[in-house]
């Protein structure tokens, strides 16, 4: 169900990974990336794009802070990506919180094929049509055991992997739902944890043609890497976790995931 080599491969290949994100964690981002032993380029001009699509590795797509320009951006390297074979991850940060974000999803969803879309329960149940109590970025509240569902209905639909992170992570190609149980509770205590795994998901999808597996490894691996973080504070205190697990991502490569990970085959 993982693939742990994947961690060396990413360590190996130093993929270049094109993010365009938000303003409130590009810099996480970038040296989270570099921990890991990616390349960040944090571009976002409309004029490098179709350029950085077919030279990149892989491209994230995230749409935490929208404007005209970005979305804009956003359209021209998920299509170069697409017509140069390079995998693009979709993070859809919020996206039911507003008109605008709706209709940029439906737009990206509709222009781009994407690899992978990796987000909250909520925004994942946005775009699944389904009916959730979500406020701003936060996942919200509703029925969890819906997850599996939502998983394989965005899945099928937009022939992708999906990756629903929380509490308990549900991961499906549309055929086949696997759950993690890792994960420290500090993690969502940090903003940009969330958008940080997408761009690891993104980095791991690089170099493998088994997205199911890359996404199950990255999102095990990452969980685990919060539970080492937290094993080093001497108080449970979000800013010093931030350091330590930026820190833990670095040495991802000595954790125990064999012993560790809690991944199950739900069908």
């Amino acid at each position: 169900m993982a693939n742990w080599q994947l961690i060396e491969e990413v360590r190996a290949r130093n993929p270049l990974v094109h993010v365009i994100t938000n303003i409130v964690v590009a810099n996480d981002l970038a040296n989270g990336l570099l921990a890991l032993g990616a390349s960040p380029i944090m571009a976002s001009a409309v004029e490098e794009m179709v350029e950085l699509g077919g030279l990149a590795d892989v491209v994230v797509i995230n749409i935490g802070t929208l404007n005209a320009d970005l979305v804009a951006s956003m359209l021209a390297v998920g299509k170069a990506a697409n017509a140069a074979g390079t995998p693009v991850v979709l993070d859809p940060v919020g996206v039911g919180a507003t008109a605008y974000r709706r209709e940029t999803v439906r737009r990206l969803l509709a222009e781009i094929q994407f690899a992978v879309i990796r987000g909250n329960i909520g925004e994942l149940a946005s775009i699944a049509g389904v009916d959730w109590n979500a406020r701003g970025v936060d996942a919200g509240s509703g029925d969890t055991t819906q997850a599996t569902d939502i998983a394989l209905k965005v899945a099928r639909e937009y022939k992708t992997v999906v990756a629903i992170s929380g509490a308990v992570d549900t991961i499906s190609d549309g055929e086949h739902v696997r759950t993690i149980k890792n994960g420290d509770p500090l993690l969502p205590q940090i903003t940009g944890s969330g958008c940080l795994l997408s761009c690891m998901i993104a980095a791991f999808v690089s170099v493998t043609d088994d997205y199911l597996t890359a996404v199950v490894t990255a999102s095990a691996s990452y969980a685990i890497a919060s539970e080492y973080a937290a094993k080093t504070l001497k108080r449970n205190l979000p800013a010093s976790f931030r350091i330590a697990f930026i820190d833990e991502l670095a040495l991802l490569h000595t954790h125990d995931h064999e012993k560790l990970a809690s991944i199950e085959e739900v069908r």
